[in-house]
C-alpha cells in the first residue's frame, strides 16, 4: 500500500499535489482507519501535546502505568512501543503517517492493552493524523514560538495545536467493564452495568496559553500547578518543594482528596534529575483522579524509572568523566538542561575535580527555526568552557552554513576560534575532538539528536545514526590507544 502512495505521489506534479496536499493527507488517515478497523475506538487513547515535555511526558506515563498493571503502548519521538515490545523510532518523524499509526494501535488491541499514548504534534495535526483517532483524555504540556517557519506565526502554531482539543468533542464515547478494558456496547441497557470515560483534557496551569486551551470543551477539565491554589473552581493537583541531589529529585505532590477542600500529599522521590522531570510527571499523576486507577500504584511505578532515552541519559563505559546525551534542540530547552549541569558541576567541583563543561551542539536545517541558531550558539558560548559546533540534520541546507550561524552567538558569548570554540563538519569527528578535550571530573554533554536513529540530508537522505552508540565507540577507541 505505501509503495503505491509513493508512485501515485511520485507522478502528480508538485505545484498540484501542494494543492491537493490537505485532501492527500485526509484521505490517507481515512483510508489508514478504516483499513485497520478504527482500532482506537478499542482503547482508552491519551494524547499529549506541547512545545517541550511531550516525549519524557509519554514515556513516564506508559512505563509507571505498565508497572503499575496497566497494559500500555504508545508512540513518540524518542520510542514506539505495542505493549509487548519497544523500540527506537528511526522514522525522524513523531507522528508517522502511512498507515503506521493506526497499524500500532492495531496491533496494541491485538496485545490487549488498555492504553494507548500518542504524542501529537502540530505537524501530525496540520496532516489529519490526529483526525480518525478516538481520543479519551488530552494533555497540554506548554507552549513558546516553535517551528514558526513552517506555520507562519506563533498565533498559527497554537491554533493548529488547538485543532486537537476542537476534534475531542467529535470523539466518541468509550464504556469500560470492571476490568478496566474498553468494551463494545451492544444496548443502551447494557450502558447500566459499565463505565463510560469522560472526555477529559489535563493543562498545565502555569503556562501563559492555559486559558486558551482550557477554553475548548471537554466534560472534565484538569489542571497542575507548581503552587497551591485554594480554588474551589479548580479540579487540580500541585507540586511544590523540589530538591534534586545526584540521587534524583523529590518533591510533594499535593491534592484534594474528594474534592471537600482538604489538601492530602505525599513525597515523591524520582531517579530521574531535574525540575523538568516533576513537569512531566504531572500529567501521569492526574490521570488517577479522571481514570479508576491506582494512585499509589502510579507513583510506585514512577519512582521505579532510572532513565528516559537520549533525554540527559548518561553514557558510562568506564571513563572518567561524565558524558551526558540530551535531546534539547531549542532554547528554552537547553536553558532548563544547563540548570541541572550547572548543579551537577557544583557536585564535582565539591569533589575536588575542574569539572570543565564541553558542549557538541548543532541546529535542525531545512528552513527550520533559523532564528534560533545564534541564540543556542549564544547560551552555549555562556555556560559551557568549549563550544564544539557540528552537524545535526541539515536536510536541504548547507550544513556548513547552518554551523556558522550558530557559531556567531558562539563568538558573541566571548568564545575564540580555535580556542574554546571549534567548527568540526564531521559529527563523529567532533565527538573526538570533545572527548580529547576531557579529562578527569569534566562534563561532556552532547545536544541535539538525543536517542534519533539517522542524520536527515539532502533528497530526502538519511545517514544511520546514534549519538550514544557513537559516543561509547569512540570512548573505547580513545582508551585502547
Amino acid at each position: 500500500m505505501s509503495i503505491f502512495l509513493s508512485f501515485i505521489k511520485k507522478i502528480i506534479p508538485k505545484k498540484l499535489f501542494k494543492k491537493i496536499q490537505p485532501t492527500y493527507h485526509f484521505f490517507l488517515s481515512y483510508l489508514a482507519t478504516i483499513f485497520y478497523g478504527n482500532p482506537s475506538n478499542k482503547l482508552i487513547v491519551i494524547g499529549i501535546t506541547g512545545t517541550s515535555g511531550k516525549t519524557s511526558s509519554v514515556y513516564l506515563m506508559a512505563k509507571a502505568l505498565n508497572e503499575a498493571g496497566y497494559k500500555t503502548g504508545y508512540t513518540s519521538t524518542a520510542m514506539f512501543s505495542d505493549g509487548e515490545k519497544e523500540w527506537l523510532n528511526n522514522k525522524k518523524m513523531t507522528m508517522v503517517g502511512r498507515f503506521f499509526t493506526q497499524k500500532i494501535l492495531s496491533q496494541m488491541v491485538k496485545n490487549n492493552c488498555q492504553y494507548a499514548i500518542i504524542e501529537t504534534t502540530s505537524e501530525g495535526i496540520r496532516q489529519f493524523r490526529h483526525r480518525f483517532i478516538n481520543y479519551d483524555i488530552l494533555v497540554f504540556t506548554g507552549i513558546y514560538p516553535e517551528h514558526i517557519e513552517s506555520h507562519g506565526s506563533f498565533e498559527n502554531y497554537k491554533k493548529a495545536k488547538g485543532q486537537l482539543f476542537v476534534h475531542l468533542k467529535n470523539c466518541q464515547f468509550k464504556y469500560l467493564n470492571n476490568e478496566n478494558k474498553v468494551v463494545k456496547v451492544k444496548s443502551n441497557l447494557s450502558k447500566i452495568d459499565l463505565n463510560r470515560i469522560k472526555k477529559s483534557i489535563i493543562i498545565n496551569g502555569d503556562d501563559d496559553e492555559a486559558f486558551y486551551f482550557s477554553s475548548f470543551w471537554a466534560e472534565q477539565k484538569f489542571y497542575y500547578f507548581n503552587k497551591v491554589r485554594n480554588d474551589k473552581d479548580i479540579f487540580a493537583v500541585f507540586y511544590n518543594n523540589i530538591s534534586v541531589s545526584l540521587g534524583g529529585t523529590s518533591f510533594d505532590f499535593v491534592f484534594k482528596k474528594n474534592h471537600d477542600g482538604n489538601f492530602s500529599g505525599r513525597e515523591i522521590n524520582l531517579k530521574l534529575w531535574g525540575e523538568f522531570n516533576v513537569w512531566n510527571s504531572m500529567p501521569l499523576l492526574s490521570l488517577p483522579f479522571l481514570l479508576d486507577i491506582d494512585l499509589d500504584k502510579i507513583i510506585d511505578g514512577l519512582e521505579k524509572i532510572k532513565s528516559i532515552p537520549g533525554r540527559l541519559e548518561v553514557v558510562d563505559v568506564g571513563q572518567n568523566f561524565l558524558t551526558i546525551v540530551d535531546y534539547a534542540y531549542e532554547p528554552n530547552a537547553m536553558k532548563k538542561m544547563y540548570d541541572l549541569i550547572y548543579f551537577l558541576k557544583g557536585k564535582l567541583l565539591e569533589g575536588g575535580y575542574q569539572s570543565r563543561i564541553i558542549h557538541i551542539l548543532g541546529s535542525a536545517g531545512g528552513g527550520r527555526d533559523k532564528s534560533r541558531r545564534d541564540i543556542m550558539g549564544q547560551i552555549s558560548g555562556e555556560k559551557a568552557d568549549f563550544v564544539i559546533i557540528s552537524n545535526e540534520d541539515p536536510y536541504d541546507e548547507n550544513p556548513l552554513d547552518i554551523i556558522n550561524q550558530v557559531a556567531v552567538g558562539a563568538k558573541e558569548a566571548g568564545k575564540i576560534e580555535g580556542m574554546d570554540l571549534f567548527r568540526i563538519l564531521d559529527r563523529r569527528e567532533a565527538i573526538k575532538k570533545g572527548l580529547q578535550l576531557a579529562k578527569e571530573g569534566d562534563l561532556l554533554i552532547i545536544t541535539g539528536k538525543g536517542c534519533e536513529q539517522a542524520i536527515c540530508v539532502a533528497d530526502g537522505q538519511k545517514i544511520p545514526w546514534d549519538d550514544r552508540l557513537i559516543v561509547k565507540e569512540e570512548i573505547i577507541k580513545l582508551a585502547n590507544k
